[in-house]
């Protein structure tokens, strides 16, 4: 029978409220580390991404729960209105560098920006723009002169293509779509990580086909487009997508 650790361990992977809730009050208690580890960064490292994210964490929030970094609060909720209170009171936010274990693109040395892009979460995102948020800022580069991407990089490779809409925000303020890495390191500390080098979002998005990233391959020839034709390059029809030979079956 699951213990009500597992409970609520579970509910935090399905961002399911009502099972969260449910373990809250079954006696879990929001502010105990669960197997060494705070129940909102359980939430905020787990590989999920959905609109029931927000829902989850403010749960989470209600009953106690604590941020590593609380000024990003207002992102991780999508809480357009408090986000653009905050930064209207501090406008150094918008400077504001924060790190978080990411299942994917990294966050590490990230701005505001970065944590609404990789969430998916299209009205900070908004908020972060119309306030004056650089879209083309970067992350921080580690010892091995890898990641230091922009906001931008953590759309185009996103679970489920749920940042695309973020995507699309990024592009239309300005950002970049010709920005190139030394290389980045996806997933770093997970089972999946990947080592990329000589990265591109044209190339981080195709790196979507590898088996490891689980990306639909039409989402990822959908954001190739958009950034080739956001850069002034010639889109082409690309009319073996979906590819036959895979859709078949076929093996060499």
């Amino acid at each position: 029978m699951p213990t009500p650790e597992q409970d609520v361990l579970d509910a935090i992977e399905l961002h399911s409220v009502e099972r969260l809730r449910a373990a809250l009050d079954a006696g879990v208690d929001a502010r105990a580390p669960v197997r060494g580890k705070p129940l909102a960064r359980w939430l905020t490292e787990m590989y999920t991404r959905s609109d029931r994210f927000a829902p989850c964490l403010r749960l989470l929030l209600e009953r106690g729960a604590q941020l590593d970094d609380p000024r990003i609060a207002p992102v991780l909720l999508d809480d357009a209105e408090a986000l653009e209170r905050a930064v209207r009171a501090d406008p150094a936010l918008l400077e504001h560098r924060t790190s978080l274990v990411s299942a994917f693109t990294p966050l590490v040395g990230a701005s505001l920006l970065h944590v609404a892009a990789e969430y998916g979460h299209r009205r900070a995102a908004q908020v972060l723009v119309d306030l004056g948020a650089d879209a083309d800022a970067r992350a921080a580069v580690d010892e091995d002169g890898m990641n230091g991407h922009t906001p931008l990089f953590h759309t185009v490779n996103a679970h489920a293509n749920r940042a695309e809409p973020v995507l699309r925000l990024l592009l239309a303020a300005g950002a970049r779509p010709d920005v190139r890495l030394s290389g980045i390191v996806w997933g770093r500390g997970f089972e999946w990580e990947t080592t990329l080098f000589d990265v591109t979002p044209v190339s981080y998005a195709q790196m979507g086909l590898l088996p490891q990233m689980h990306r639909q391959e039409s989402d990822v020839y959908s954001v190739v487009r958009r950034l080739l034709a956001a850069a002034g390059r010639r889109v082409p029809q690309l009319p073996n997508v979906p590819n036959r030979y895979l859709a078949s079956g076929s093996e060499a």
